[in-house]
């Protein structure tokens, strides 16, 4: 997967966290199994981001075939623990992530922040 478009898509899919990484797996109309990678700036350097997106795209070429799902965009994105996590331990990790969004267990959707609340639990405020 290349555009964006694609990326946002398969936002709206469902979506399995794990330590060193967050997969999301959308329908896709029939386009095969596709996948796409995104690690954002927050995990490091161009040379890490680079590095744990080459050790995803080997993930993915690895596990898709055997355990991805078939007519289904996967999108893997970095964490930060991704990068010193054991490459064998991602492995397992995704091949547990496939087996839960081909069942159809997905973690539960993300508490998006209030306008002001700058993303912290509610807490009563004082002045």
């Amino acid at each position: 997967m290349r555009r964006r478009a694609d990326f946002i898509a398969a936002n709206r899919g469902l979506r399995v966290a794990r330590p060193g990484f967050v997969l999301l797996a959308h329908p896709n109309d029939g386009k095969g199994m596709r996948y796409g990678i995104t690690v954002t700036k927050k995990v490091g350097n161009a040379v890490v981001r680079n590095r744990m997106k080459r050790r995803f795209r080997e993930l993915l070429r690895a596990a898709l075939p055997e355990h991805g799902l078939p007519d289904h965009d996967h999108v893997l994105i970095g964490r930060d623990r991704g990068i010193e996590r054991d490459f064998a331990k991602l492995a397992q990790e995704l091949d547990e992530a496939l087996a839960r969004a081909a069942e159809g267990k997905g973690d539960p959707p993300r508490r998006r922040p209030r306008k002001g609340d700058g993303g912290k639990p509610n807490q009563a405020r004082t002045r």
